[in-house]
C-alpha cells in the first residue's frame, strides 16, 4: 500500500494540518454518514482541546458540540442513541427502586400481621366476657364448656400467631437494617425521580480531579423555585407538584453528560461538565424560559413558574462545599438583583 492511500490530516500544535499515514487504510476519506463525519468532528475538536479522547469525554463532547448542529442531525443522532443506550446508571436506578418496593411490601406484611394479632386478642377478650355471662346460668353448663374449649383453642392460636408475629418483626428490623445500608449508598432521589445529593457531590469531586488533570472548565448551577411563588400559592401540596414540575423540566432540558439532582429542600442542581460560565448562563436563559412558557393550574388559577438560579464555576482550587456554597450564593444574590432570574457566583 502506497503511503498516500495511508494518510490522513493531522492537526499540529501550530494549527497547521498535515498528514498522518495510519488512518486512511480504514477509509477513514471514503464517503461516510453524518454520524460518522460528526464523530470524526468530535475527535478532532477532542484533540485540538488537549483532552484524550477516553470514552468519557468523546460522550461529553458528543453531547456538547451536538447542540450547535442542525435540527435534523440532532434529531438523526438522538434517534440512534435511543435505540442502543444501555445506561448502567438507570439501571441501578431501577434495582433501587425495586428493592425500596421490596421493603415496602414486607412492611405492609408486617402490619397486617400486626393487625390480625389485634383483632384475635380482642377475640379473646369477647371470649371471656360471654363466659363470664354464662357463668351466672347454670342452666348452661353445656355451652360454658364449649365455650371453655373453644377459649383454650383461640388461646393456643394466638400464642402461635405472637410468636409468628415477634419472628416476621425480627425479619423486618433485618430487612429496615439492609436497606438502610443500601439508602447509604443509593444514587437516586425517590421522590423527584432525579440523582440524590450524595451521588451530586461525588461527581464533583471527580470533576475536580479531572479540572486538576486536564484544565478544562465546567459549571455548577443551583436551582429552587422562587420563594416569592411560594409564598404567595401557600398550598403545601401545590409547591410540591410545582416542585416535581422543575424537576422533569431540568431532565428535559439536560444533556445526557449533565448531572441532575436535588440538592434537598426543592434545590435542584445540575453539574455542566465542559462547560465555562457563559454556556452555563445562555443554558440558564434557556431554561428560565422553559419554566416560564410552562403553565400551572391550581383549581381555576394559573400560575406562572419562576425559578431563581446560582451560577459557579467548578474551580479546582476550591473544595467540593466552596463550589456548592458559591453557587447557593448565587442564589442569594439573584433574589436581591432586579429583573434577574439568575446570578454567577465566583469564588477565588
Amino acid at each position: 500500500m502506497s503511503d498516500s492511500a495511508r494518510s490522513r490530516r493531522n492537526i499540529t500544535k501550530e494549527g497547521e494540518i498535515t498528514e498522518d499515514p495510519m488512518v486512511n487504510a480504514l477509509n477513514m476519506d471514503a464517503p461516510s454518514s453524518d454520524i460518522e463525519l460528526y464523530s470524526k468532528e468530535v475527535l478532532h475538536s477532542l484533540i485540538a482541546d488537549n483532552l484524550p479522547p477516553t470514552p468519557n469525554n468523546f460522550s461529553l463532547y458528543f453531547d456538547r458540540l451536538l447542540e450547535e448542529k442542525s435540527d435534523n442531525l440532532r434529531k438523526q443522532i438522538h434517534s440512534m442513541l435511543e435505540l442502543e443506550e444501555s445506561n448502567d446508571a438507570e439501571n441501578t436506578i431501577l434495582l433501587e427502586q425495586s428493592l425500596k418496593q421490596g421493603f415496602t411490601s414486607v412492611k405492609s406484611i408486617l402490619n397486617v400481621t400486626a393487625t390480625l394479632y389485634k383483632n384475635m386478642s380482642l377475640m379473646t377478650k369477647i371470649l371471656d366476657k360471654r363466659k363470664n355471662e354464662l357463668s351466672n346460668n347454670p342452666e348452661l353448663k353445656d355451652a360454658l364448656a364449649i365455650v371453655g374449649t373453644l377459649e383454650g383453642d383461640v388461646s393456643k392460636l394466638n400464642s402461635i400467631l405472637r410468636t409468628q408475629s415477634s419472628k416476621m418483626k425480627s425479619i423486618y428490623d433485618d430487612t429496615a437494617k439492609i436497606v438502610k445500608n443500601v439508602e447509604n449508598e443509593t444514587i437516586f432521589d425517590n421522590q423527584y425521580g432525579v440523582y440524590n445529593k450524595r451521588y451530586l457531590l461525588t461527581k464533583i469531586e471527580q470533576e475536580i480531579g479531572l479540572i486538576s488533570e486536564f484544565n478544562h472548565q465546567s459549571s455548577l448551577i443551583m436551582i429552587e423555585l422562587s420563594r416569592d411563588l411560594k409564598a404567595s400559592v401557600k398550598n403545601e401540596k401545590a409547591i410540591t407538584l410545582m416542585t416535581r414540575t422543575i424537576a422533569r423540566l431540568l431532565l428535559k432540558t439536560s444533556r445526557r453528560s449533565d448531572i441532575v439532582a436535588h440538592y434537598g429542600n426543592g434545590v435542584f442542581s445540575m453539574l455542566l461538565k465542559h462547560t465555562d460560565i457563559e454556556s452555563a448562563k445562555k443554558a440558564s436563559e434557556r431554561l428560565c424560559d422553559l419554566v416560564a412558557s410552562s403553565n400551572f393550574f391550581l383549581a381555576d388559577r394559573e400560575i406562572l413558574l419562576k425559578i431563581s438560579i446560582g451560577i459557579t464555576d467548578v474551580d479546582s482550587t476550591l473544595s467540593v462545599e466552596e463550589i456548592v456554597v458559591s453557587s447557593m450564593d448565587g442564589i442569594e444574590k439573584a433574589y436581591l438583583a432586579e429583573d434577574k432570574d439568575y446570578f454567577v457566583s465566583l469564588r477565588s
